[in-house]
């Protein structure tokens, strides 16, 4: 059965929305893994001494986490009762603002300030750029725009990766506020999907976080999306971010450096997202993609601690395929918006990414916990391999939506 047209002017609204959701991803994934890669430049420069560097970066990291779980929460709540627009303003003017500031930190305590701040901040883009785009598309097309999204928005990890590796690190911050305030001019021609101003005329409750944790259904698929996508970032914020220290701990003669494993991990991460995004189309399941996933991200994080010691190259190459494994986010994201009616879309789809991400706290408490008996190598082997055990288990828990319509409230 062919699907049914969609009428031009939404097209041209679909097509929009995907083209500023994207960029915004763009900016959001640039002013995000930006820290990762001029981590220790900016921490030489403000007078971290060397040996701190790691568990001051760690701190770092995890005070931009715990930013996005706040920010979650409250950029969730606002897109379902304030509409998904306002949250695609107002988090990016926040992250925008404050990575843009944190060119001129020159301490430790300013510099986490700021990556609060810029966790707020960019909580929200993800989320409200998919409930926005799935809404505005057909229910058997909205793989493709969600899959665009994530796609273009991984290229500003690349982006991040470049300029951090060639220019001042001050400066990499600055580029990354400059794009923020430029994107907000493209955003006013986005509008409302009808199934939210439709809502509004509704006497339901919208945008009720607690809703989705109350024991049930409701906190069971909730609960089982977020930790299906733990795995993601164990790759991102674990494996690569901490890319020389890995190095070290397996021995490796030359250290690999952290902007070049950010720029062929998210290299991977682009050809991932293309990948579970039309397999997703083409097995019309978006569980049998996660799944496939999920077997490549276990597979590439044996042949890092394995094979990847052998050279530079071999750890580069282990980076690319542990990017190409967490390549799922869209579709997880996706997955998030599907599973929830109208009324809390946006709360479930935005918060979902960032308690993702959040999981990095978590993962690496795990980890500097588990070092000192297990060493580094023993230790990531072990906090990663129980984040995809747990993985596997969740994804029982999670409903098939592929084509699912998303023109229903919860009750």
């Amino acid at each position: 059965m062919n699907a049914t047209p969609l009428p031009i002017d939404l097209q041209r609204a679909a097509k929009l929305a995907i083209l500023v959701s994207a960029l915004g991803y763009f900016v959001d994934i640039y002013d995000m893994v930006i820290f990762s890669v001029v981590r220790t430049a900016s921490l030489e420069a403000i007078g971290v001494p060397a040996a701190e560097r790691m568990s001051v970066g760690v701190r770092l990291l995890n005070m931009q986490m715990v930013g996005m779980l706040a920010g979650g929460i409250l950029w969730g709540v606002l897109g379902d009762r304030r509409g998904r627009l306002s949250v695609l303003f107002g988090s990016i003017f926040l992250y925008s603002a404050a990575n843009f500031a944190n060119a001129f930190v020159q301490t430790v305590e300013q510099y986490a300030l700021l990556r609060v701040l810029a966790g707020i901040g960019l909580a929200g883009e993800l989320g409200a750029g998919i409930t926005l785009v799935s809404e505005l598309m057909s229910k058997e097309h909205r793989g493709y725009g969600t899959t665009l999204v994530a796609t273009n928005g991984v290229m500003g990890a690349i982006a991040a990766a470049l300029v951090g590796s060639r220019l001042d690190w001050r400066t990499a911050y600055l580029i990354g506020g400059c794009m923020g305030f430029a994107l907000l001019c493209l955003r006013l021609t986005v509008h409302e999907p009808r199934l939210f101003t439709a809502l509004k005329e509704q006497a339901v409750s919208r945008g009720n976080f607690l809703r989705l944790l109350k024991p049930g259904p409701s906190a069971r698929r909730y609960v089982s999306v977020v930790l299906v996508g733990v795995p993601i970032w164990f790759v991102i914020g674990v494996l690569i971010t901490f890319a020389p220290e890995f190095g070290k701990a397996l021995g490796m003669k030359e250290v690999p450096q952290v902007a070049h494993a950010v720029l062929v991990g998210n290299v991977g991460t682009v050809l991932g997202d293309v990948g579970s995004g039309l397999f997703s189309q083409f097995t019309r399941s978006r569980k049998k993609s996660v799944a496939l996933f999920l077997v490549l991200g276990a597979l590439g994080t044996a042949a890092l601690f394995t094979v990847g010691s052998g050279s530079l190259w071999a750890f580069y190459l282990c980076c690319g395929v542990l990017g190409f494994s967490a390549g799922y986010m869209a579709v997880l994201v996706t997955i998030a918006a599907e599973q929830f009616g109208t009324n809390l879309r946006a709360t479930a789809a935005t918060t979902v990414p960032n308690f993702i991400r959040g999981s990095t706290v978590l993962l690496t408490s795990g980890l500097q916990l588990a070092t000192p008996t297990l060493g580094l190598k023993g230790a990531a082997l072990c906090v990663g391999g129980l984040a995809l055990l747990v993985a596997f288990v969740a994804l029982r828990g999670i409903d098939e939506t592929f084509g699912r319509d998303l023109d229903f409230v919860e009750r």
